[in-house]
């Protein structure tokens, strides 16, 4: 009886002795830089440090691009008052009469007028 227990006792390591093979050969693919998870991790990584630095890039860029629109919208707006007071100005001006409203072309208005 001692000589069976000691036999499956043995099966039993040799189970175990194959079993932690098999899960170290797993484990060393899992975490192997070119193919595994490792890898996967190694690229991520790289990727962040990319997109980190790209997003710099575009916070700079709009920065800038808002100092820019701002030196415009300055500029649009001292013309726009510019232009208020020009249109305003021009309420000084008599009115001027309104051409005629022949449906005909005429070649000299004033020739056209003297007629009438």
């Amino acid at each position: 009886m001692a000589f069976i227990a000691d036999i499956l006792l043995v099966a039993g390591a040799l189970g175990a002795g194959l079993y932690c093979h098999v899960l170290s050969r797993r484990l060393r693919r899992f975490t192997d830089l070119e193919q595994g998870v490792g890898g996967a991790v190694a690229v991520l990584s790289v990727q962040a440090d990319d997109l980190t630095k790209a997003l710099a890039e575009a916070q700079t860029t709009a920065a800038s691009s808002v100092a820019v629109l701002d030196s415009v919208n300055a500029r649009a707006e001292v013309s726009a008052r510019r232009l208020e007071l020009l249109i305003a100005s021009m309420h000084d001006l008599p009115a001027e009469k309104a051409p005629s409203s022949s449906p005909f072309f005429v070649k000299n208005p004033k020739s056209a007028e003297l007629a009438q």
